[in-house]
C-alpha cells in the first residue's frame, strides 16, 4: 500500500495510526504504518519526554509523529483559574447531582485527576513541542485547525512534515493558504471531535480542494475495502485512531471499558458536546445522555465543558462506573469485536487491501499485477 506521501516519509504502509498509547505507536511503526502519539495529556514536560524516549527505544528506527492541540490564534494571559470561574455554579450542581445519582465515589485522597484543560491550552503544546523538536519526529500534526506560522516555520526548519486535520473543503483551503504540507479530511464518522460531512462526500471534495498537496482519508475507515475505497477517493493514505483502542498494546486502565468497546455496534456512538464542549463522537452512556438531555442545563462552550467534567470523568474511569463508562471512539467500533495485536490488524488491514484492489482490477479487465 504505497503511495507518494508513504514513499516520502519512508514507511511501507500508507497507513497513519493516532493513539495516545506509546506501545501502540512504536508498534504501528515497526509492523510498516506510520505511528503518531497524541499528546493533549501531556502536561507535562517530562512525561512527554519519558514517553518518546520509550518510543524511541522500541520504535527500531522506523519513523513516527505527534498530534497536539494548538489554537492558531494566540490568546494571551488567560489563566485555568480564569476560565474555571467562569462556570455557572448550576451546572457543578449538575454534575454533583448526576455522579450522586450513580453512587459514583470520590477519588482517593491525593489521587490526581485526569487531563484537564491545561492540554489544550496553547502554552502548554509549545512546551510540548520544545520537547518534541529534539527527537526524530517526522511529521508534527494539529488538530485544532492550523498551526501558529511561527510553528509552521519551526517545523519546516527542521524537515518535519505539518499535517492538519479539517471537516470540509473550505477548512482544507484554509490549512493551504496556511502552508500545511498535509491535510487530513476526517469525516462525520470518526471518533472525537468531528464535522457534519460524511467521508466518502468529504475526501474527494477535500482531494480537489487542495491539490496537488496529500490527503488523509479519515473517518469510518477500519478495513481494507475502506481503505481501498479512500484511495479511490483520491486519497493519498488514510488516517486511522479508533481501531487502535482495543489492541492489546494499548494500556486503557480499564477492562470494563475494553468490554464496552468490543461489544458496541456501530449504532451505538453519539456526537455530543458532553465531553469538551464541542460536538465529539464517543460511546453513547448514560452521561452523554444526560448531557444531552432538554431538561438539563445544556452543555458549557469549549473549554468551560472540559474543565467542568474532567474530575467527574477521571472518577467515572477510576471507578469503572459502566453506565457512565466511555469514550472517544468512531462508528468503525462495530467492527471491533476481538482484541487483537498492532501487527495482526495491520495484516488484516494490507491483505484485505489486496483483495479489495484485485477485485477492482477484475472489475475493470484487469489482471491483477
Amino acid at each position: 500500500m504505497q503511495t507518494e506521501l508513504s514513499k516520502k516519509l519512508g514507511v511501507e504502509h500508507a497507513l497513519f495510526g493516532f493513539t495516545p498509547f506509546p506501545a501502540v505507536v512504536a508498534a504501528i511503526s515497526r509492523a510498516g504504518g506510520f505511528g503518531v502519539l497524541g499528546a493533549v495529556r501531556y502536561t507535562a514536560p517530562d512525561d512527554l519526554k519519558r514517553d518518546l524516549d520509550w518510543i524511541e527505544a522500541h520504535v527500531d528506527g522506523m519513523p513516527y509523529g505527534l498530534d497536539v492541540v494548538m489554537p492558531a490564534k494566540k490568546v494571551e494571559g488567560v489563566t485555568e483559574a480564569d476560565v474555571e470561574a467562569m462556570i455557572p455554579e448550576g451546572h457543578r450542581q449538575y454534575v454533583k447531582d448526576t455522579l450522586a445519582k450513580y453512587g459514583v465515589p470520590e477519588l482517593a485522597e491525593g489521587e490526581a485527576s485526569g487531563w484537564r484543560i491545561t492540554g489544550w491550552m496553547e502554552q502548554v503544546a509549545r512546551n510540548q513541542l520544545d520537547v518534541a523538536f529534539d527527537y526524530p519526529i517526522k511529521l508534527l500534526a494539529n488538530a485544532l485547525g492550523s498551526p501558529p506560522a511561527d510553528v509552521i516555520q519551526r517545523a519546516h526548519d527542521q524537515n518535519v512534515l505539518v499535517a492538519a486535520l479539517a471537516g470540509s473543503a473550505r477548512h482544507a483551503r484554509k490549512h493551504a493558504e496556511a502552508g500545511i504540507d498535509i491535510v487530513v479530511a476526517q469525516g462525520y464518522e470518526a471518533g472525537g471531535h468531528t464535522g457534519d460531512i460524511a467521508s466518502m462526500v468529504l475526501t474527494p471534495e477535500v482531494v480537489e480542494a487542495v491539490a496537488p498537496l496529500p490527503v488523509l482519508a479519515a473517518g469510518g475507515i477500519g478495513s481494507g475495502q475502506q481503505m481501498a475505497a479512500a484511495l479511490t477517493l483520491g486519497a493519498q493514505g488514510v488516517w486511522l485512531g479508533s481501531i487502535w483502542l482495543t489492541v492489546t498494546e494499548a494500556d486503557m486502565h480499564s477492562r470494563a471499558l475494553t468490554r464496552k468497546l468490543l461489544a458496541a455496534g456501530s449504532g451505538d456512538t453519539v456526537r455530543s458536546r458532553a465531553l469538551t464542549g464541542k460536538p465529539a463522537r464517543q460511546l453513547r452512556t448514560e452521561w452523554t445522555d444526560a448531557w444531552d438531555d432538554p431538561n438539563g442545563p445544556g452543555t458549557l462552550p469549549m473549554p468551560l465543558q472540559g474543565l467542568l467534567v474532567a474530575d467527574a470523568v477521571s472518577r467515572i474511569q477510576r471507578h469503572e462506573v459502566e453506565p457512565l463508562l466511555g469514550t472517544p471512539v468512531g462508528q468503525i467500533v462495530g467492527r471491533m469485536n476481538s482484541e487483537r495485536s498492532v501487527q495482526e490488524v495491520v495484516d488484516d488491514l494490507t491483505r484485505d487491501f489486496e483483495k479489495a484492489v484485485d477485485r477492482l482490477n477484475r472489475i475493470a479487465g484487469r489482471s491483477p499485477e
